[in-house]
């Protein structure tokens, strides 16, 4: 295990006066109604369902039983605050908001009170640099990360030559859906391909203009960073254009089954970016099958398990309870605080073997983190839609970002919120 042993130590004898919690608790910031309820309701439900599993199999984590208290947001960054203060005096661990306008909001308040957040795929990129984002961490991949592994697929596609062709990118016009753009522009510029950007207003369901201009100038690739209802939509226009369904290429948030199942086979060879794997071809789902949902106690009617948010909301759980279990052999005490967490998330090591022994061997990838990279790796898969078998199949292998792109970019970012926030080295 690495760690800091005279950091643990001090961290150990200022948190040892504070109150003992009965439950290790893990708030979750959901949105079961609104527009992206769709997408949030099975992210809430694999988070809950494996920690209820961990109860019921396990009695916990170190002995320890696992308490999820659940907030509606609705997908609002204003309530999702609100859940935050309401909840971070409940003994909270840490966050997973899954919201990026949310946990922009949350990365100083997190930082002041000392509890983690964890924004695994999404939130600020530049979190990755521990150095300067004490609390932040989002592991195993960020969007730009997303960005360079989906150009780096297009250049496979064309045997590592791109130049002049044109990529467009459909984006949810937010906080969210701009973050690739200027790693998209600094790609564009190495490789030599055009960059179109269309941004599509929230909720998404209006795309008439942006499909038609896309019908107009026939890109040869089109991207797309979308959210809830906007990403039926966007493969419906796609497919109503006839446009080739495997030259677009979804972020990992643009590629569930509930994004493609609306247009039938109209979405077949639709591609997207993915971190994890999809389905429940692992021997974790059969204790989950028997303990969670047979039981009755699942968070809801089981029909999601194995889906890709399901498995995604599911996978975050199995993150967070592995930190737990780090900060708990590094700290010497089962009953962990925020503090402690943080630690265990800071020197966390995924393997092979260790998602062996959870049942998840081969989900996601193996990595690291460190005081310095609180990112991981960054690796990311492909993978396709198949509309005969409603299915996903993975088509290639985990594909490395153009760290020589994507780590200026982190360096920058990051050492201007630094200064205008006055922060100093977190990683002495």
């Amino acid at each position: 295990m690495k760690f800091n042993k005279l950091a643990a130590i001090a961290v150990a004898a200022v948190t040892a006066a504070s109150p003992v919690l009965a439950d290790l608790v893990f708030p979750s910031l959901s949105y079961r109604t609104g527009p992206y309820a769709a997408n949030g309701i099975p992210f809430a439900d694999g988070f809950a369902d494996y920690f209820t599993l961990l109860n019921e199999r396990d009695g916990g984590i170190g002995g320890v039983m696992t308490t999820v208290i659940e907030c509606e947001t609705g997908y609002s960054t204003e309530k999702g605050v609100e859940c935050y203060e309401a909840t971070k005096g409940e003994g909270a661990l840490m966050y997973q908001p899954l919201s990026t306008g949310i946990t922009y909001q949350l990365i100083p308040k997190t930082a002041a009170d000392g509890i983690p957040m964890l924004t695994s795929g999404y939130g600020r990129t530049s979190a990755a640099n521990g150095d300067v984002f004490s609390h932040t961490f989002n592991f195993p991949a960020n969007y730009w990360n997303g960005a360079s592994i989906a150009v780096s697929h297009i250049l496979d596609l064309n045997d590592g030559n791109i130049e002049d062709k044109t990529i467009a990118l459909v984006y949810h016009n937010s906080a969210y859906g701009k973050e690739p753009i200027r790693t998209l522009e600094a790609l564009a510029e190495k490789h030599g391909f055009n960059l179109t950007l269309l941004p599509v207003d929230a909720p998404g369901q209006e795309q008439k203009s942006q499909w038609l201009q896309i019908r107009r100038e026939r890109p040869d690739y089109v991207l797309m960073w979308g959210w809830g209802v906007m990403n039926p939509v966007a493969i419906q226009e796609a497919a109503n254009i006839r446009y080739p369904m495997e030259n677009f290429i979804g972020i990992w948030w643009s590629g569930s089954e509930n994004d493609v199942a609306p247009s039938g086979d109209g979405a077949h060879g639709y591609k997207a970016l993915a971190f994890h794997a999809a389905g429940r071809d692992f021997p974790l789902f059969d204790d989950l099958q028997e303990l969670v949902i047979d039981a009755g106690l699942a968070a809801g009617d089981g029909e999601h398990v194995g889906t890709v948010l399901y498995n995604r909301g599911m996978y975050g759980a199995v993150m967070a309870a592995e930190a737990v279990k780090v900060a708990q052999e590094m700290h010497g005490v089962a009953q962990i605080n925020a503090s402690m967490m943080r630690d265990g998330l800071e020197n966390l090591v995924i393997s092979d073997e260790i998602m062996a022994a959870i049942g998840l061997q081969g989900f996601g990838p193996n990595f690291e983190v460190s005081c310095e990279n609180h990112g991981g790796p960054g690796l990311g898969r492909i993978q396709q839609w198949d509309a005969s078998t409603e299915s996903w199949s993975m088509i290639t292998d985990f594909i490395e970002p153009d760290m020589d792109i994507i780590q200026p970019l982190i360096d920058a970012d990051s050492a201007a919120y630094a200064a205008e926030n006055g922060i100093e080295s977190q990683c002495n």
